[in-house]
């Protein structure tokens, strides 16, 4: 009895974990209600009285998450995305609700480059923050290629963090599909949804993590 009680207290705290652990906003809710639940049977299996203070907090905590799941499960009913939307936003943008990205989409612009095509120029003021979709670019300082970016990769980050220009030039190797936002644009909507502020700085540094760790 004393096992499987322990493996009550064990799994709960290793569905919390998993919760911090998961990019999907809703399945993350799913998992950490689990948790409450779970540590909810285990004060009833004990051989004393439950702790009540304990089984009301999980509870709220059941019922909080319960109704987010709900809300969220709504939020994705109503909302109508492409194939290649949604892997954009299940890939990149899962820290957002799906209404927030939603509006981020409508904010962007769609563009398709050419070989040779090139989308930023080093030295240059760039007007917009671009995410590539799909399609290969190289990335060029003093003309020499350094680096190159494909599906997911942000171009134009630091430039829209920091200000300033570009700090190298970005040229299409293939055909690529990418989606630009006007920086001041995006920025006021940012400033006006704080939650979608939060979630873009995790982008950033998501992509800065994955350009690093391909070097």
């Amino acid at each position: 009895m004393v096992i499987f009680e322990d493996d009550l207290l064990h799994l709960s705290y290793l569905l919390a974990a998993v919760s911090f652990y998961l990019r999907d906003i809703l399945l993350l809710r799913v998992v950490a209600m689990l948790s409450a639940l779970v540590g909810v049977v285990y004060q009833f299996v004990l051989p004393s009285e439950p702790s009540w203070n304990v089984v009301l907090w999980l509870g709220l905590f059941t019922l909080i998450n319960a109704s987010r799941i709900v809300g969220l499960w709504l939020e994705r009913r109503r909302v109508r995305l492409t194939e290649e939307e949604r892997e954009l936003y299940e890939v990149v943008f899962s820290k957002f609700t799906a209404v927030e990205f939603m509006k981020l989409l409508r904010l962007g612009h769609w563009h398709d480059g050419a070989p040779g095509e090139v989308i930023a120029e080093q030295g240059r003021e760039l007007q917009d923050l671009k995410l590539i979709s799909n399609g290969e670019v190289s990335i060029l300082k003093d003309e020499v290629e350094v680096d190159r970016s494909r599906d997911g990769a942000l171009i134009g980050e630091m430039s829209f963090i920091s200000g300033g220009p570009a700090t190298a030039t970005v040229r299409c190797e293939r055909d690529t599909r990418y989606l630009s936002w006007n920086k001041d644009d995006l920025r006021k909507l940012l400033r006006r949804n704080p939650t979608m502020d939060i979630a873009m700085t995790s982008v950033f540094s998501l992509d800065l993590t994955r350009k690093l760790a391909e070097r």
